[in-house]
């Protein structure tokens, strides 16, 4: 840059070449006003599309594998049967695609978050990459939370001269983040599905898929967004099967890039209603989330009241159940003791609890 007259010297912080202070020129600020007419990033540099794929591939989430007692141990603090626990392993490690379906609170979301976190570990994303001349940005602070103290630069003492700092551990085009969870709901369209072009910064925003790269996307309340679930999975059929996305920049061009994320559908309406069978076969697993048993009916009941430190015994009283078809029947559960107030525990199932 000195030997093209785009910067100086204006100043020094230090004995060697190391310490120079350098300011632009009237050359170097006429360059920086076409760039910045060109694209309004400023930030760490891009990286090139075939490194981040690179990367991507290293990271994968298909590298992670959860054995049964990991499985066990992340979700007790959830009451689930030993079924759903024998399927949710192999799901987690096929790391293609999870429809969960079920009746409103049943627990479909709550689990589908226990397996972003299940995953755990610490991948690298860059803060942006470069694709024939454009920037596309792919680091959100929203789904990357950084790794405590992975941003700083090691050194000796923070108040030394920057030239005397020791040179960071890793790349500092990336950041070190957890496993991305990224959660969209029923305002989900499919212009977010794509890239986010912004006429004033001239810049693309990476869509939801490519920030969830190496963790988990969860779709909640699918069939409820504003295009028809027939769409969506016509979106998805490519990146499902060939692991492999197709993005359009505003020019129309056209370009892959990795689709590298367990994808967690979850719906309470019937998966007859949303789809055709044909393309429910393109989702690998697809697991119902029934309401609870009896005995697991009991069991929520008793933790509740131990987390709100209320003593209970096995004396029985009522859990009563109503559906359309059977009317109301009654369940034994633990009765409580030690407060002045009757406890009502309501699920959404129409199911209540009452002392008999």
């Amino acid at each position: 840059l000195q030997q093209r007259r785009l910067v100086e010297v204006r100043g020094t912080s230090g004995p060697s070449r190391g310490g120079y202070l350098f300011d632009l020129t009237g050359a170097g600020r006429d360059r920086a006003r076409e760039a910045l007419a060109s694209s309004q990033y400023v930030g760490p540099a891009p990286v090139p599309l075939t490194q981040y794929r690179m990367w991507v591939e290293k990271q994968s989430i298909r590298n992670v594998h959860v054995t049964k007692e990991k499985v066990r141990e992340g979700f007790r603090g959830l009451v689930l049967s030993d079924a759903i626990h024998e399927v949710l392993g192999p799901s987690i490690n096929s790391a293609k695609s999870l429809f969960l379906y079920g009746a409103p609170g049943n627990g479909k979301t709550m689990i589908a978050e226990t397996i972003s976190h299940l995953l755990g570990g610490d991948i690298f994303v860059p803060f942006a990459v470069e694709i024939e001349g454009q920037i596309m940005v792919v680091y959100d602070p929203v789904y990357h939370r950084g790794v405590d103290g992975a941003e700083m630069v090691t050194g000796v003492d923070p108040t030394s001269p920057d030239w005397f700092k020791s040179p960071p551990s890793y790349d500092q085009r990336y950041v070190k983040v957890r496993r991305p969870v990224v959660l969209t709901g029923g305002e989900l369209t499919l212009e977010q599905l794509d890239l986010q072009y912004d006429n004033y910064t001239k810049m693309y925003i990476a869509p939801f898929q490519l920030k969830a790269n190496g963790g988990v996307l969860i779709l909640d309340d699918f069939g409820r967004q504003r295009v028809p679930p027939k769409d969506l999975l016509n979106r998805w059929i490519v990146p499902l099967e060939k692991r492999i996305d197709f993005l359009t920049l505003h020019t129309g061009g056209k370009f892959p890039v990795p689709f590298d994320c367990l994808l967690i559908m979850a719906t309470n309406l019937e998966p007859s209603q949303l789809v055709e069978e044909a393309f429910l076969r393109r989702i690998h697993y697809k697991i119902q989330i029934e309401g609870p048993k009896p005995e697991q009916y009991a069991e929520i009941f008793s933790r509740c009241c131990a987390e709100r430190g209320i003593q209970y015994d096995p004396a029985p009283c009522c859990i009563s159940t109503r559906s359309s078809t059977s009317g109301e029947r009654f369940i034994p559960a633990p009765a409580t003791r030690g407060t002045s107030s009757t406890i009502w525990w309501t699920s959404p199932a129409s199911t209540r609890v009452r002392p008999c």
